[in-house]
């Protein structure tokens, strides 16, 4: 039904291409949800980088912290909308649920999200090998700590694929869990809304 190898495959392809030309998503379906999201986390990901710099102004930092805050918004928003249209999927197969099936702990959703931050994570590391600053100690612990995210990678791919499985067979539920983020409401972020209350006082 669906190959968590595809959405493997389109994490690690947009970042590189996404390094070497503009964002775009060309997808379609599933995919194009997938890539959506994983774009939120791909801009994430640069701005956090900027926002640890020393030597940017306050002004600037301020100005990444607000980005990065649209973007996790953003992030978060897509996982739910990943998982939307995987219910719409079940939905359309008329899958029959088994009685005693369970949830899983995590959604899809969140660990393609998960998946996407590795294939990020991988990038930048294999990034760090092609340093002429850096010691050979420096170079084993980079290599060292690649295995392990490619490890991660493959074993959370193969779990992914299991759910996914046993979800198209009923097996399993699924379930979009909504955040529901408070911070970026101004009606549930008490800072938000006690500024808001005292400007109109």
């Amino acid at each position: 039904m669906i190959n968590v190898q595809d959405i493997v495959k389109l994490h690690v392809d947009t970042v590189a291409r996404w390094h070497e030309e503009p964002i775009d998503n060309p997808y379609t379906g599933l995919q194009e949800a997938v890539c959506t999201q994983h774009q939120f986390n791909y801009q994430l990901w640069h701005q956090e980088d900027i926002a640890r710099s020393r030597d940017v102004t306050d002004e600037k930092i301020a100005e990444v912290k607000r980005a990065i805050d649209g973007f996790n918004q953003n992030r978060n928003d897509w996982i739910e909308k990943v998982d939307d249209f995987l219910t719409e999927l079940v939905d359309s197969k008329a899958v029959v649920v088994q009685d005693g099936a369970r949830l899983n702990t995590e959604t899809p959703g969140s660990v393609i999200d998960r998946l996407s931050i590795l294939s990020l994570r991988i990038y930048h590391m294999v990034e760090q090998l092609d340093r002429d600053d850096v010691d050979q100690s420096h170079m084993d612990s980079v290599n060292q700590k690649i295995a392990l995210c490619r490890l991660q990678q493959d074993e959370l791919s193969n779990s992914l694929q299991e759910l996914l499985d046993d979800i198209f067979a009923g097996r399993k539920r699924h379930r979009t869990y909504r955040q529901m983020k408070m911070y970026n409401d101004p009606s549930l972020n008490p800072y938000l809304y006690a500024t808001k209350q005292k400007q109109a006082a």
